[in-house]
């Protein structure tokens, strides 16, 4: 009974902390509602957790499912983590070809924000949306842990809610976060300021003691040449709330949110 009693009572905490939030969004003064889509493919386990951290930042979201032809008019289309089609043949390669995707392609081509978190930026990858490839991290093991990011730049609206340089610290969970890009692809990256997020250690050094993956450049994020399309590793609606002792990640939702107001 006590048990019932607590679980509804921070249910109800969390859709006031929500009803807060979104109250305070109309307060700044945006016109409407930003509009989110998640994805929902076969073997997604984080599309939940995403809806939820989106709608507590103001957004009115979306559910996609991934077989669906259509997308929902939308400013944001999220790629979630999770283990789409089982991780068969490469993480994210059958997902790739999910009949969604040719929409998110065409949205991205027009100039709308995608995000593609953990296996969404593998799915990104094996979609031609960025750069790159995702393998298996160097231990040979599954990770589960916070790690520190540092930000690398703040020109997109994912990164706009930090400063440059800035460390913070996000959960990861994969098995696959291994980023891997040739010599010419990743001269682009830091040329064209494309790493979004670099894996460091708390005081912010990049080395490969901070490194829990083994990925080039200790990459953990990175947006495509037009800064609308990101991919990451980390996840950071899995700390967007204080009630999960951490909200280091509630910082992008709240850029996103200002920025496709503005827009």
């Amino acid at each position: 009974m006590a048990t019932g009693i607590c679980a509804a009572s921070l249910q109800m905490t969390v859709v006031c902390y929500g009803a807060f939030l979104l109250a305070g969004a109309y307060k700044k003064g945006y016109k409407r509602r930003m509009k989110a889509s998640v994805i929902t493919f076969p073997g997604s386990n984080c599309d939940r957790d995403m809806r939820t951290a989106l709608e507590a930042s103001g957004m009115e979201v979306h559910a996609v499912w991934h077989a669906d032809s259509e997308l929902p008019k939308s400013d944001l289309v999220v790629a979630p983590g999770g283990f789409s089609y089982g991780d068969y043949l490469r993480c994210g390669a059958v997902a790739a070809h999910s009949p969604i995707m040719r929409e998110v392609k065409a949205h991205a081509e027009k100039g709308g924000l995608v995000l593609g978190v953990c296996n969404g930026f593998q799915v990104l990858c094996e979609s031609g949306l960025l750069p790159g490839v995702l393998m298996r991290n160097r231990q040979l093991k599954f990770i589960c842990k916070d790690v520190h990011l540092r930000v690398e730049e703040t020109g997109s609206a994912f990164t706009a809610g930090y400063e440059t340089g800035q460390v913070i610290r996000i959960p990861i969970a994969h098995h696959d976060g291994n980023y891997v890009i040739d010599e010419a692809g990743l001269a682009a990256l830091e040329d064209n300021r494309q790493v979004a997020f670099r894996y460091v250690d708390a005081a912010g050094n990049a080395g490969d003691a901070a490194n829990p993956n083994g990925s080039v450049a200790n990459i953990a994020g990175i947006v495509n040449k037009q800064k609308n399309v990101l991919g990451m590793m980390p996840h950071p609606e899995r700390a967007a709330d204080l009630y999960t002792g951490n909200n280091d990640g509630a910082a992008m939702f709240a850029g996103l949110l200002d920025a496709l107001s503005a827009a």
